[in-house]
């Protein structure tokens, strides 16, 4: 439905037609509507307009625009800063559109914005091919894709930015432009990794590649009291490690766990990840061929939504010592809280660093620090366990952080992000597609 301007005092009017529905203040479904995975973030939008259509997105957008309503869109509603929802202003939902096409002559995928990782694997599975995505499946393609996409087959694919081809964008004026190779290269340069800034990707389509259907993936878990040797082990494995190789370090009271995946034969995954057994006495070893849907969706019952949430990162030039990472592990403040190092390099690291928006390229790792607390709770001293292991790591800082790793951290942080030079080229695009800053429920890039 499109809208027209409400009488104070009345509930919003629809008129014409819209394919999807709008909720507001009082209606049934809009306490669960309003919500987003971190638990968190409990904002109270004025409108959420559940959109079933290009038309939909573009009807939402210029009443927002006509009303001078803030705008939050949300796709998966991953993400930890709470951007897909807000205050008083209008959330664009994109859950509704889950269309995906998948072309095995070409290997190319057309996905719309509502998908998870897990409904588009599935799609490309079928084929035999996969999209390089995400960690967990329940994170929705377009926030991930938008800001650079770090997952499990970046090593041997690239980020998912590096297989974005082209994307259907609704602009600030609530137009639909289509970004190329050809046209509109500008815009499709701050795609990759700018996040959403320049405006709302109604598809995007994907490179895909040739994956599984089985693959040697999985965890192998070791006691904290092995982390020295663990450390020192998985630092020697990936500095040898081929691209096809993925293997992240995850610390959790109390165990210390390596899990990835080896995106190749299996017969020679097998033998690559068996020197993990003799890092030290391994507590479980789910290692195994398993179907990549599967191995995809492993750590999803850990990162289920309605939880508190305080991220930091930061891309490190080397694994840190073994002792500072020991000493934070035993702080660890919440069963449910983690940190990880998450190898980058291979073909992600080889994609010239001017290609893309995502700038960061030869930084050989990013740690992820997750505080994670059940709710209601204190924050406070979660957070302060966070905070207090990202000033630890600092002095192993390459420089800026993951922009999908990040929360509400201020402008500063943002331009460390991206670096001066990529930053500046993302706020000439800016100018160009949003001058008013209208999409700026985001990590923000100034239009200045």
């Amino acid at each position: 439905m499109a809208f027209r301007r409400p009488v104070a005092g009345t509930r919003l009017e629809r008129v014409n037609a819209l394919r999807g529905h709008v909720i507001q203040p009082g209606d049934a479904e809009y306490d669960h509507a309003r919500r987003v995975w971190n638990g968190s973030i409990d904002r109270y939008p004025a409108y959420v307009v559940r959109c079933a259509s290009v038309a939909d997105v573009q009807a939402a957008v210029r009443f927002a625009r006509e009303r001078d309503l803030a705008i939050a869109v949300r796709g998966g509603g991953h993400n930890v800063a709470g951007t897909g929802t807000c205050d008083g202003g209008l959330v664009i939902d994109l859950s509704p559109m889950k269309g995906a096409r998948v072309d095995p002559g070409t290997d190319h995928v057309t996905a719309e914005p509502g998908l998870v990782w897990h409904d588009l694997d599935v799609e490309t599975q079928a084929y035999g091919l996969a999209v390089p995505g995400g960690i967990v499946s329940t994170t929705g393609i377009a926030g991930f894709t938008l800001g650079g996409g770090i997952g499990w087959l970046h090593r041997p694919y690239g980020l998912t930015i590096d297989n974005l081809l082209a994307a259907d964008v609704v602009t600030a004026t609530g137009d639909l432009v289509r970004t190329t190779a050809h046209e509109h290269t500008d815009l499709l340069w701050a795609l990759r990794g700018g996040g959403g800034n320049f405006g709302i990707v109604t598809t995007f389509e994907y490179r895909a590649h040739r994956v599984g259907p089985e693959l040697m993936a999985g965890s192998i878990a070791y006691r904290a009291d092995d982390l020295v040797r663990v450390v020192r082990g998985y630092r020697e494995i990936m500095a040898a490690a081929p691209d096809e190789l993925t293997l992240f370090l995850v610390f959790r009271q109390p165990v210390v766990t390596v899990l990835g995946c080896y995106a190749g034969p299996l017969d020679e995954g097998s033998r690559l990840l068996a020197p993990l057994r003799d890092l030290a006495e391994p507590i479980a070893d789910l290692l195994r061929p398993r179907p990549y849907v599967e191995f995809q969706s492993m750590l999803d019952a850990s990162w289920v939504e309605g939880y508190g949430n305080y991220w930091k990162a930061e891309y490190v030039s080397a694994v840190p010592d073994a002792d500072l990472l020991a000493a934070h592990l035993c702080e660890i403040t919440s069963p449910l809280s983690d940190f990880k190092l998450v190898p980058l390099g291979g073909v992600a690291g080889r994609v010239p660093a001017e290609a893309t928006a995502f700038a960061h390229r030869r930084a050989p790792y990013v740690l992820n620090i997750n505080a994670r607390w059940a709710l209601p709770g204190d924050a406070e001293p979660h957070v302060a366990w966070a905070r207090r292991l990202w000033e630890a790591v600092r002095p192993y800082s390459a420089g800026g952080v993951y922009v999908n790793f990040m929360g509400e951290e201020g402008p500063d942080r943002v331009r460390a992000a991206y670096g001066d030079r990529h930053y500046e080229r993302l706020v000439a695009v800016k100018r160009v597609y949003d001058p008013d800053n209208a999409f700026r429920l985001n990590q923000n890039i100034l239009p200045k």
